[in-house]
């Protein structure tokens, strides 16, 4: 390796602790807003983004909520796409286990989206 090299290594090395810190505060602030969705109601991905301090960051929402651990007590089915819909497919076992959960909790739906000037939950 020549210089340039060892030296881009050396910084790469470096970075990464701070970048798992980061990555894992920024997984808890998005965490942390999705926590705050009251029962019977749902939030948008760029909604939570917002909340956790992150605007415009949806799709990193999108991530992360894709990653929670097994078992995860967070109400991750109360996050939605900002027209309304879910992101599953609506043939798949998902859509129908995010679905059943937000019936449970009183979420209508209407042509598989929910009002959302009746359910999203305002701050």
């Amino acid at each position: 390796m020549n210089d340039n090299s060892n030296q881009r290594m050396n910084k790469l090395q470096r970075t990464r602790p701070q970048a798992a810190e980061q990555d894992d505060h920024v997984r808890e602030r998005i965490w942390q807003a999705v926590s705050m969705i009251p029962h019977g109601k749902v939030a948008s991905y760029g909604q939570i983004a917002s909340l956790a301090g992150l605007p415009g960051r949806a799709r990193l929402v999108g991530q992360t909520m894709s990653r929670l651990p097994q078992g995860s007590l967070l109400p991750w089915h109360r996050v939605i796409k900002s027209c309304g819909r879910l992101s599953f497919p609506p043939a798949s076992r998902q859509y129908a286990r995010q679905r059943q959960h937000l019936e449970a909790e009183g979420v209508k739906f209407e042509n598989d989206r929910i009002p959302l000037q009746r359910f999203q939950w305002v701050v």
